[in-house]
């Protein structure tokens, strides 16, 4: 997994490679620029686009200034440099790529207060103004600034981070910062990439080398981890050969209800595709018909008063929740569940029931995983202004029970009781759909019954739920939670090559 850092940790791997490469400062940020040209210059085909820089005096406008020479001499015409002298400081790096700019006919305009700007016009706008480790709204003329290029028509780009983002801790509620439709950012992404409120601040981000030490990077403490292809395809046990149904587990949804059998039948296919060995749903009488039609290898385990402690004694792994129905007869199967002392899974409805029985969440067993959205996480835990706030707490409350928490969204968070959280980078809006909760949970449930440990039961079902939307989304405007448990198999065997 790739560790993602803070800005000052990122400061401190630019100085461990001056030091031990060794490499100058200046040159380092030459190397950067020239990472963040290669990448603009697919980006940006037209060499006639008319481009305003602006470059604040700190690092970040420093590779503003390279990145200007820099495209002026791969012949984009177009350009104008605009240096925001909105504080006496400027560091040394900036004033070097000041000096070699000003050696070409390169037009430099010094900004001294935001009105300056007011009738910029440009195609794009390269925002290299403030960089990482800002942690405060902006104020007087760099928000007045930043709001006259926001309101403009230009494409903005900025350089590592947008002006006023900051790459780690609360994102403000009423932002105020640069609306990038693209960051080219250098090494890692920003931790502050994955959340929510960052739709706020760019539309899309790419991540350039820059010549940093990996190694260094790999070795510094980090919670926050950043989930790739070669961790699953590390984590996926090839089938052995002699290896049957039994080898493979036996797994128990307890799901669906009169008028939400659908739930049941999509946490039963996922289940299914994703390698159980042995799927049955417990579930209500009214709705065998509908699961045999549909699922005729899930087997069913009709849900009534009748049903004892030792009804459950042959499963591997229990899910419960998805379309379950709140009545108290549920609460009450719940709570046999539970005294099982094995981890289960908890989605939808179960969820809801831990939010209204929180003696029941206290007597949850170790390392059982719940699948929140954000709704079902605030009814849990408490409401939060954000999710910076959400995760320190689903962190909190992971390690205090012994408990992974998969909180989902377009980049879901897997909390774990160490305290690490991994993110998942697979995932698009086509998936947005309902039914995807229930399809998670049936990969989840799968892999505990063919032995997976909980915390990578959770990692390899959420990247692979993800990575099988992304491929129908391929083709596909919307992709509908069927279509999802069915590529679950493929995506397997895509992912093992």
């Amino acid at each position: 997994m790739q560790n993602l850092i803070t800005a000052n940790q990122m400061q401190e791997a630019d100085n461990y490679v001056i030091i031990n490469q060794p490499i100058s400062s200046i040159n380092l940020m030459e190397n950067a620029s020239k990472a963040f040209c290669k990448l603009f210059k697919k980006e940006v085909l037209d060499k006639e686009a008319q481009l305003s820089i602006l470059c604040g005096q700190g690092n970040n406008g420093g590779d503003g200034l390279a990145i200007a020479r820099l495209l002026h001499n791969d012949k984009y015409k177009n350009i104008s440099v605009y240096v925001i002298k909105f504080a006496d400081s400027q560091s040394e790096g900036n004033k070097q790529n000041v000096k070699r700019l000003l050696k070409l006919k390169v037009p430099v305009t010094i900004v001294q207060n935001a009105v300056k700007l007011k009738e910029l016009k440009a195609d794009i706008i390269i925002d290299a103004m403030l960089g990482s480790g800002l942690n405060k709204p902006l104020k007087d003329d760099y928000a007045d600034l930043v709001a006259l290029v926001n309101a403009s028509k230009a494409r903005i780009i900025s350089v590592d981070v947008p002006t006023g983002f900051a790459t780690e801790g609360e994102i403000p509620e009423n932002y105020n910062g640069i609306k990038a439709d693209l960051v080219i950012s250098f090494q890692r992404p920003k931790i502050n990439f994955f959340f929510p409120e960052s739709v706020e601040a760019f539309y899309r981000y790419k991540i350039v080398d820059i010549g940093l030490d990996e190694n260094f990077i790999q070795g510094l403490t980090s919670n926050w981890k950043l989930l790739k292809n070669a961790d699953i395809k590390a984590l996926i046990k090839p089938r052995a050969n002699f290896s049957h149904k039994g080898t493979y587990g036996h797994a128990l949804l307890v799901a669906g209800n009169t008028t939400t059998m659908g739930a049941a039948i999509l946490v039963a296919s996922a289940c299914l595709n994703a390698g159980a060995g042995l799927t049955t749903v417990c579930l209500p009488q009214s709705g065998l018909i509908a699961l045999n039609t549909t699922l005729p290898e899930v087997m069913a385990l009709p849900r009534n008063e009748h049903l004892a402690i030792e009804d459950f004694d042959k499963f591997n792994v229990i899910a419960i929740g998805p379309g379950l129905g709140l009545e108290p007869e549920n609460e009450e199967l719940f709570e046999k569940i539970i005294n099982l002392n094995k981890p289960i899974i908890v989605d939808a409805d179960g969820l809801t029931i831990l939010s209204k029985r929180k003696d029941l969440l206290d007597k949850l067993p170790a390392e059982s995983i719940l699948t929140p959205h954000v709704k079902e996480f605030d009814r849990l835990f408490g409401e939060h202004k954000n999710w910076w706030g959400r995760i320190k707490t689903a962190q909190k409350e992971a390690k205090e029970r012994d408990l992974i928490i998969v909180l989902k969204n377009q980049y879901t968070f897997i909390c774990l009781p160490t305290g690490e959280v991994r993110i998942n980078p697979t995932g698009n809006p086509a998936i947005a759909s309902g039914g995807m909760g229930d399809v998670l949970t049936g990969i989840i449930t799968a892999f505990m019954a063919q032995g997976y440990s909980s915390e990578d039961a959770a990692t390899l079902a959420v990247y692979i739920h993800g990575k099988a939307g992304d491929k129908l989304a391929e083709n596909k405007f919307v992709v509908s939670a069927h279509q999802v448990a069915l590529q679950i198999p493929k995506t397997m065997k895509d992912s093992l090559s």
